[in-house]
């Protein structure tokens, strides 16, 4: 695993962190209105980036101060992407994405934040900062994970396989064949990579394209999706209609998946020193997935499983319905980040936006950027040894007579941190 020793080192030449805790108040005016990003797939994860150093450039040149990966199931990029972080003058934000499953939800055939599949939730952590080295617990729960997830895709890619292969495709792929293509694209160990569906769709689609002329690939596909391509000259677009014929509930190569549930996923991030996060769909599903209709039961959904934090991914929002639920859950205690995802083939900006790239409005971006700052605090406090915007159950730092007075305090011990590091990294770039 790649060494934080760089990042660690960093943090601590900005001085005693006791020191400057005590030095902050919660008072203290809010000036870091800078954009931020908490929500990216960096490779070995299915990626819009090609390497970590391609992330990282886009967010030079578009003036993302902080980045924030939320990798699936390995971190053992995260010490080279601290690293290079460093060198960038760019706060490196740790995080973790989870997959899944609320029986109860499964069973009453509520659509939580997946909007094609009942119970189904996605969960995030962020500030992760016990992954090098994990615990006994946190290993143990993450195996679990892996060991689920790996399953699954080992048995899709022998389906996939044998589905291009009797429709005479001699491309017999498997799963560590899969994983030394990523490996070897991304440069990173092939130990470190586990699949994805967009992983499989895109290995197949590469050695469909090697194993078959140009001029025969839109009969061979109707061959083997048993439906006409959307465009077999398209590499992406052949992508997904692999895993729309092939790979989806009732198709050929369709495995079902197995999730752990909801507290499994939950302790896993608590173990990694986490703070969950749920990521808000809002209309970026239509229409909007019950469990998140309306934002005012939704909330109260939230604070009865100890969620804290939540996130958005703008550029699926419309600014109005953005601006809508970010104010109501930040008014109810909440810390609210933004991210891009970047988990396919599209590269967009690294800046977030809106839907059809409109602007985030001013009052939200700031409500962004302190909850930026505030996952910089946990961070920052739990790679130094001490206690963040959680306790290790969960539940809030106790220290503070209320929501907005620690969510005020960890923003400006965040804000101080960051401005810090800036003129460190400055100083030697």
């Amino acid at each position: 695993m790649g060494s934080l020793d760089v990042f660690i080192h960093k943090l601590k030449s900005l001085g005693d962190p006791l020191d400057i805790a005590s030095s902050v108040k919660a008072s203290d005016a809010f000036a870091f209105h800078r954009d931020t990003n908490t929500h990216v797939h960096l490779p070995p994860n299915f990626s819009a980036f090609q390497s970590l150093g391609e992330a990282l450039e886009m967010a030079v040149k578009e003036g993302v101060k902080v980045l924030g990966a939320s990798n699936y199931y390995d971190y053992s990029i995260y010490g080279q992407f601290a690293t290079l972080a460093v060198h960038k003058g760019i706060f490196p934000l740790f995080g973790i994405e989870i997959i899944a499953l609320m029986d109860d939800l499964v069973a009453s055939q509520t659509l939580i934040n997946d909007p094609g599949n009942f119970g189904k939730i996605y969960i995030c952590g962020k500030g992760i900062t016990n992954f090098a080295p994990m615990s006994e617990n946190a290993s143990r729960l993450l195996q679990t994970i892996r060991v689920n997830d790996s399953l699954r895709m080992n048995e899709m890619t022998r389906k996939l396989s044998s589905i291009f292969v009797n429709a005479g495709i001699d491309i017999p792929l498997t799963p560590d064949m899969i994983k030394e293509r990523i490996a070897t694209r991304t440069g990173v160990s092939q130990d470190t990579v586990y699949l994805q569906e967009r992983h499989l769709a895109q290995a197949f689609q590469e050695a469909f394209y090697e194993a078959t002329p140009e001029a025969d690939r839109s009969k061979m596909l109707r061959t083997i999706l048993e439906a006409s391509p959307k465009n077999a000259l398209d590499p992406v677009l052949v992508q997904n209609d692999i895993r729309t014929h092939l790979m989806k509930a009732g198709r050929p190569a369709f495995e079902p998946d197995t999730f752990v549930n909801f507290e499994h996923a939950y302790n896993l991030i608590l173990a990694l020193g986490g703070v969950p996060s749920y990521p808000t769909l809002a209309d970026g599903a239509k229409p909007i997935c019950a469990y998140e209709d309306s934002v005012e039961e939704l909330i109260e959904r939230l604070q009865r499983l100890n969620v804290h934090a939540v996130e958005f991914i703008p550029n699926r929002n419309t600014p109005e319905v953005l601006s809508r639920y970010v104010h109501a859950m930040r008014d109810a205690g909440f810390v609210v980040t933004a991210g891009t995802e970047h988990n396919t083939q599209e590269l967009l900006p690294i800046k977030p936006a809106c839907v059809g790239g409109a602007p985030i409005p001013k009052d939200v971006q700031a409500i962004f950027s302190e909850g930026a700052c505030v996952a910089v605090a946990h961070q920052y406090l739990g790679l130094m040894g001490l206690t963040g915007f959680v306790e290790s159950d969960g539940t809030l730092n106790s220290h503070y007579g209320s929501d907005n007075e620690r969510i005020s305090f960890f923003r400006a011990l965040g804000e101080r941190i960051m401005l810090k590091y800036q003129k460190a990294t400055s100083q030697e770039n």
